[in-house]
């Protein structure tokens, strides 16, 4: 049976994401091993805290070679931190790098407005794709975070935000995607998102 792994390496906020795909009636597994990720058809990596003790967390854990391995060959899904994971560097805290999947790096906002970005904000889709399908502009979907990707190919921008500059919101490669918000809790815009996802798995399966 297919199912889509959650990447459970201790920094993630793993039980929406799994209640959500649960509620939409996807089989998914928290995954803590590397067959874990082997066997699914799609994996979504989660992320809470800080660049450097997530990539420093997710090396721990033994599942680093495992999740890079994936990415090349099935729908990956990053969110919050776990989108910022998916660049080659963050200056969050001290420089780090991650998973390069991605060209480019994070960065804090430089905005007038208060940091961190907490709330709901409109999606403005500047490339879309499979997981905008479905998707008005405009919809609004949550957000909380300080630092933001700065992409180096403007291609792998699929939406942006406006908190007083121009926030990238979602990205998009071949089968790798990022939301930097929240779409396990951004009501029925989010579940359009992670149901976007997860048709995505059942091609594969």
């Amino acid at each position: 049976m297919s199912y889509i792994a959650i990447v459970d390496y201790g920094a993630g906020n793993l039980m929406s994401v799994h209640n959500s795909l649960d509620f939409l009636g996807y089989e998914n597994k928290i995954a803590s091993t590397p067959d874990d990720l082997a066997g699914a058809s799609g994996v979504i990596l989660p992320g809470v805290g800080a660049f450097p003790d997530a990539m420093q967390a997710l090396k721990d854990s033994g599942l680093l070679e495992a999740a890079l391995d994936t990415a090349q060959q099935k729908p990956f899904l990053g969110i919050c931190l776990g989108m910022q994971m998916l660049f080659e560097q963050s200056e969050e805290v001290r420089p780090c790098e991650g998973l390069g999947l991605l060209p480019g790096s994070i960065k804090r906002i430089k905005t007038d407005y208060k940091l961190p970005q907490i709330g709901w904000n409109g999606l403005h889709i500047v490339h879309p794709n499979a997981l905008t399908q479905g998707l008005n502009e405009g919809d609004a979907v949550y957000f909380v975070h300080s630092f933001a990707a700065c992409p180096a190919d403007p291609a792998d921008l699929a939406c942006v935000t406006d908190y007083g500059v121009e926030v990238p919101a979602m990205v998009a490669r071949g089968n790798v995607f990022g939301c930097q918000f929240h779409p396990e809790k951004s009501g029925e815009v989010g579940l359009r998102i992670l149901k976007n996802f997860a048709a995505l798995t059942e091609e594969r399966a």
